[in-house]
C-alpha cells in the first residue's frame, strides 16, 4: 500500500465518523506541481483524544499541538487537529494553541503554498491564503505580514530559502525584504534545527542559487560567516581566470551532480574557507595561499561541530578539505603511496570534488584522467592487499610495540605495494633483514 493510500484510509475514516480530514500543506503542494509526495499529513477537526481513540496504536508526539502519529500499514501519517496558534514568546514554537476550523488553521502556516488542504475523497483543493495562484505564479510569500510570520518562527527564514532553491521559485519582493530585515533573529534558532535547512538547501540541484541567496538576504552572516571572505579573495588569474574564491566555489557548486552527497556538498563549500586569512602575496608579486588546506580542515571541523553535525559527516568532510591540494602530486607518488592516497574511504568524493575543482577554474584535467588510468591498472586487486607480515611476527621476535613497530610494518607493506615482496617467505627474510 502507498502512503497517499494509507493516508486515505485514514482520512475518510475520520470522515466517515463525522469529522471533517484533509491532507494538508506539503503534500497537497507537491502534488500540484507534479511531485510525487514523500509523506502524507491530514489535518482534522477530531481532537487528539478522539484520534487515538479510532487509531488505538497512535503515538501523541505533540498533545500541547494536538499531534498524533498514527501507524497504518507500515506507514507513518501524521494528524493534526486544525488549530489557531498563540504568541510566539521563544520564537520559535507558540506559547498556546487553541483547536479551530480549516480556515483559520491555514491562516496560522509559513506560506501560501504550504497552506492548502485537499479533499481525500474528491480530490478537491481547499484554498484559504491564494496558495494555487502563488503556486501557477511560481512566486514564494508568507501567509499574511511577512515580518509577522518571521518574528514567530524565525527558521520560517531559512525556509523561505529553501523552498526557493528546491523548488526554483523566486521569493517575492516584500518577503524577501523582511527576510533582510529580520535575519538576526536566526541567532535564537537551534544550531540543529538551521543545519537540518542549510542541509537541505546544499544539497539541492539548485545549490548554487540557495547560497546566493544566503548571501544576498544576510542569513549566512548569522550561521556560517566564514563564507563571506570568499567575496572578493582574489586569486592568481593565471591559475584561476573564472574570477574570486566566491565566484569559483558557486561554479563548482553549481558543477557537482545533482544527487551529490551532503559530505561532498560540504566539501565543495567549504574547500577553500581557509583562502582569506593564508593569502599572501610574494615579493614578486604572486598571490599565495600557502597552507589553506590544512588551516582549512580545521576550520571545517570547527564551522561542522558547531552546526552539530554528526562525526562521521564532519571527518569525512574535513578529510576531503585537508586532501584536495595533493591531487597536483598524483603523478610524482611512488606505487605505494599513491595506491594508499587512493585506498581511502573518501577517495571516489574527492575524485569528484578535484573535477569541478579544475573545471571551474583552469580546466586542467591530467591528474583526473592519470587516476582513472591508474585505478584501472590497479582494478585486478585490491589496494590495500592483506599484510604479508603481522604485528604478531614482530612479537614473536621480542619486539614491544612502539613507533619502530609500526614503522617497520609499514616498511614492509610498502615493499608489498611496489611489488617488490610478493610472498609471505620473502617478507619474512625482509623482516629478519630489517631487525639486523
Amino acid at each position: 500500500m502507498t502512503s497517499r493510500a494509507a493516508a486515505t484510509s485514514l482520512a475518510l475514516h475520520l470522515n466517515k465518523v463525522g469529522h471533517t480530514a484533509y491532507f494538508a500543506g506539503g503534500c497537497v503542494r507537491d502534488k500540484l506541481l507534479g511531485i510525487e509526495p514523500k509523506d502524507y499529513d491530514i489535518a482534522t477537526s477530531a481532537t487528539p483524544t478522539e484520534v487515538l481513540h479510532l487509531f488505538p496504536s497512535s503515538n501523541l508526539v505533540g498533545s500541547h499541538f494536538g499531534v498524533v502519529i498514527a501507524k497504518f500499514e507500515g506507514h507513518h501519517i501524521e494528524i493534526a487537529t486544525f488549530r489557531t496558534d498563540g504568541s510566539y514568546g521563544d520564537g520559535r514554537r507558540p506559547d498556546s494553541v487553541t483547536f479551530s476550523t480549516p480556515e483559520e488553521d491555514a491562516h496560522r502556516r509559513d506560506f501560501t503554498i504550504n497552506g492548502l488542504f485537499e479533499d481525500p475523497e474528491t480530490g478537491r483543493i481547499i484554498d484559504h491564503v491564494g496558495g494555487v495562484h502563488d503556486l501557477e505564479a511560481k512566486i514564494i510569500h508568507t501567509i499574511g505580514t511577512p515580518t509577522h510570520r518571521f518574528q514567530e518562527d524565525a527558521l520560517r527564514l531559512l525556509r523561505a530559502v529553501r523552498f526557493s532553491t528546491t523548488l526554483g521559485f523566486p521569493i517575492g519582493l516584500e518577503t524577501f525584504a523582511a527576510i533582510r530585515e529580520n535575519a538576526h533573529l536566526l541567532d535564537q534558532i537551534s544550531p540543529e534545527r538551521i543545519r537540518d535547512e542549510f542541509s537541505k538547501i546544499i544539497t539541492s540541484p539548485n545549490r548554487r542559487r540557495g547560497l546566493e541567496l544566503l548571501i544576498d538576504s544576510g542569513l549566512i552572516a548569522h550561521f556560517l560567516p566564514e563564507v563571506l571572505p570568499l567575496i572578493g579573495c582574489e586569486q592568481p588569474p593565471e591559475w584561476h581566470p573564472e574570477g574570486d574564491v566566491y565566484i569559483h566555489t558557486r561554479i563548482m557548486l553549481e558543477m557537482l551532480a545533482p544527487d551529490a552527497p551532503l559530505d561532498l556538498c560540504l566539501a565543495t563549500l567549504l574547500h577553500d574557507i581557509a583562502k582569506p586569512p593564508t593569502r599572501t602575496i610574494d615579493p614578486d608579486g604572486r598571490i599565495r595561499f600557502n597552507g589553506h588546506d590544512a588551516l582549512g580542515a580545521e576550520m571545517t571541523t570547527e564551522i561542522l561541530t558547531r552546526l552539530r553535525y554528526p562525526n562521521a559527516v564532519i571527518r569525512d568532510t574535513a578529510h576531503m578539505v585537508s586532501r584536495h591540494m595533493q591531487f597536483m602530486n598524483v603523478q610524482q607518488m611512488r606505487k605505494a603511496k599513491l595506491k594508499r592516497f587512493m585506498s581511502e574511504p573518501t577517495f571516489s568524493l574527492e575524485m569528484e570534488l578535484h573535477r569541478v575543482d579544475c573545471a571551474s577554474s583552469n580546466g586542467f584535467t591530467d591528474n583526473y584522467d592519470f587516476l582513472n588510468e591508474k585505478a584501472e591498472e590497479f582494478s585486478q586487486e585490491p589496494l590495500i592487499p592483506p599484510p604479508l607480515v603481522t604485528g604478531k611476527d614482530l612479537i614473536a621476535r621480542d619486539l614491544k610495540p612502539g613507533p619502530r613497530f609500526k614503522d617497520i610494518l609499514e616498511e614492509i607493506q610498502t615493499e608489498q605495494l611496489e611489488n617488490r615482496l610478493t610472498t609471505r617467505e620473502e617478507a619474512l627474510d625482509y623482516l629478519e633483514t630489517l631487525l639486523r
